[in-house]
């Protein structure tokens, strides 16, 4: 995939290397009276007193500050990467908005790029805490984008998807769900959740990541018109990582059989149909057919 020396997006935070306050600033000081009490009970003299609480209020300020400039050094690849597929994106979803996405009154939509957070192990976000172990995520409470860049690794390795592309799918796939955020899609699935059943909420939930994936797929169509990004063997990485991140394929890897009633993501199968669907398409309006099909046909 061509992207190295590219322009990259200005809507990416990296906190890798960034930590949470051992204490916070009110607990602290209330820590420092208690060790003065203690200190005076047990008859510690004044300098050793005044040696003591330095010592600690510098622990202290070295546990509450974050770094100066967190995640600089860090993976500057992946992050290079990330920016530039990031900034694909943008252009591709402001261009497509104004000249596919209408809304009510048959009047175009504008697009607000979503914010992207590199992490490292955990992060806290409008949707909670979250751990790396989870992958990638879209909180729409925040309609930020989460990544750990180890889940890169992680999708070569144990979901057998290396690449470059098919690392784009899924920052694409992401970017796909904040896309369906603008345009209504997701409130869809939250009026199903609100309901309270199960197997009616995880129907929705795959259809709603089936078209994540179609709209990925769109992405890199445009993509590709736009900036040729797409070398040999490319197209196969975006949908071999379809293939392997399937509810059917991942329960079958972790359980050693299927449970189709909790499927959330859809098969493997289906997750390559859509996203090979967008890739062809093009078209947004496309999408729409997802939750008008009967559930057995998707």
């Amino acid at each position: 995939m061509k992207w190295e020396g590219r322009d990259q997006s200005s809507n990416v935070e990296d906190r890798r290397g960034m930590r949470g306050p051992a204490v916070a600033a009110g607990g602290g000081g209330l820590l420092l009276v208690v060790l003065m009490i203690v200190m005076n009970l047990m008859g510690v003299d004044q300098d050793k007193q005044r040696l003591a609480i330095n010592v600690a209020k510098n622990i202290q300020d070295r546990s509450a500050a974050p770094p100066a400039d967190p995640g600089k050094g860090i993976d500057d690849k992946s992050k290079e990467f990330i920016a530039v597929i990031l900034h694909d994106t943008e252009t591709i979803w402001t261009k497509l908005f104004k000249e596919q996405v209408q809304d009510d009154r048959g009047g175009s939509v504008s697009y607000t790029p979503p914010k992207l957070i590199i992490f490292s192990d955990s992060v806290a976000s409008g949707c909670g805490n979250a751990s790396a172990a989870m992958g990638p995520f879209y909180c729409p409470a925040d309609e930020r984008v989460y990544i750990d860049p180890a889940f890169f690794d992680e999708l070569a390795t144990r979901h057998h998807a290396k690449g470059d592309f098919a690392q784009a799918y899924v920052l694409a796939h992401e970017v796909a769900h904040h896309v369906q955020n603008l345009t209504g899609y997701s409130d869809i699935v939250n009026e199903a959740r609100s309901r309270g059943d199960e197997l009616t909420t995880n129907q929705y939930s795959v259809r709603l990541e089936l078209q994540a994936d179609f709209l990925a797929g769109v992405w890199a169509h445009h993509a590709h018109k736009a900036y040729d990004i797409l070398e040999d063997g490319d197209m196969e990485e975006g949908i071999n990582a379809a293939n392997q991140i399937g509810d059917d394929t991942l329960q079958r890897e972790a359980m050693g059989y299927v449970v189709p009633e909790r499927f959330t993501h859809g098969r493997s199968d289906q997750r390559v149909k859509w996203f090979k669907k967008g890739l062809t398409s093009g078209r947004f309006k496309d999408c729409e057919q997802l939750f008008r099909l009967d559930y057995d046909s998707l």
